[in-house]
């Protein structure tokens, strides 16, 4: 197995839905102890490390929650209804397996009396296997939080498995950090790994206003348009190079950082493509729109059936994603 699976096998495994980030970021702060100067926390959870140095002040951000759901009342039979921790899809969700925090794990099923084309989330359930609901609360408590429960594994070059977003976009900023401990730049370097991007970027704007950078980019995920009769076409395949954001619906990159990352990229050899998103956003705005204002941009890792239990990129992409990171550190003067 490649050491991105192996990261990815470490970080990933870690429970951190948004606001509840705690094994994460100590899962990611025990490997980048050994490559920069100090590590903070901040009151929203932010897990701050830097590289110091007497030049720009360049921030790089991923974020380390994750989606899942949360109970919100348990009926007579045991049986738990919940909400949705960020964004999630119902197609994703049938008979799948989730895990909460303490280890209890359950199935979502659904209401079969309602036709398939007409289910809401109102009509999903989590089965325990409990025998009432007594018994079901000696396991899960309303406002116990649940993520996916599912296999992760690489296979010929391909990562496939939960949480993906963004878990690997963290791996990204280790391994730059890691490329980056013995290099030669005077910069003062910021490796952030926000919480709560998946319910309004709500750690980012923090973390970037505390550190106050010159420039700053997010690495995270990005769809592509490679898959059968995709009813969005883009221009972005998995397994032909980190992407370089120039909008989405939550921000309109600096050129001049996409620019600077492209040069980056073609100057270490790592080939990039272009990233349009048309639904969905990033940190990136967040980090932007931080104090008054912050040029950014975002490297994207191109991901197959994100937000399911299945997502799916390649381990080539990942390892030029970080190698264009610790280019464009060492490039900014």
């Amino acid at each position: 197995m490649s050491k991105v699976f192996d990261l990815w096998n470490e970080v990933g495994g870690a429970f951190g839905p948004s606001g509840r980030e705690d094994a994460v970021r100590e899962a990611i702060a025990a490997i980048a102890g050994e490559y920069i100067d100090d590590i903070t926390t901040d009151a929203l959870g932010n897990l701050i490390c830097r590289k110091k140095g007497s030049g720009k002040k360049l921030l790089f951000a991923a974020h380390m929650d994750s989606i899942g759901v949360v109970a919100s009342w348990i009926d007579e039979k045991g049986f738990i209804r919940f909400s949705q921790v960020g964004g999630l899809f119902k197609g994703d969700l049938i008979n799948i397996t989730v895990r909460f925090a303490n280890g209890t794990r359950g199935v979502i099923s659904y209401e079969e009396k309602t036709p398939f084309k007409d289910l809401t989330m109102d009509n999903l359930f989590i089965d325990i296997g409990a025998k009432d609901k007594a018994d079901a609360e000696q396991y899960v408590q309303v406002g116990d939080f649940a993520v996916f429960e599912a296999p992760r594994f690489e296979q010929n070059g391909v990562l496939c498995g939960p949480y993906l977003d963004n878990r690997i976009g963290c791996v990204t900023l280790l391994l730059a950090m890691e490329q980056l401990a013995e290099a030669e730049t005077e910069n003062d370097l910021y490796f952030v790994f926000t919480s709560q991007e998946e319910v309004g970027l709500r750690g980012a704007g923090a973390a970037a206003f505390s550190v106050e950078p010159d420039i700053a980019i997010a690495v995270d995920v990005t769809d592509t348009g490679d898959l059968p009769e995709r009813k969005t076409p883009m221009a972005v395949d998995m397994g032909k190079g980190p992407a370089v954001k120039v909008m989405d619906r939550s921000v309109i990159c600096t050129p001049a950082v996409c620019t600077a990352l492209e040069q980056a990229g073609a100057g270490c050899g790592v080939a990039t493509q272009r990233e349009i998103l048309q639904f969905g956003g990033t940190d990136t705005a967040a980090l932007q729109k931080a104090r008054a204002g912050v040029q950014a941009g975002a490297i994207s890792i191109p991901t197959r059936y994100i937000h399911s239990p299945s997502e799916m990129c390649a381990v080539s992409d990942v390892e030029g994603a970080a190698k264009l990171l610790a280019g464009f550190a060492v490039g900014q003067n």
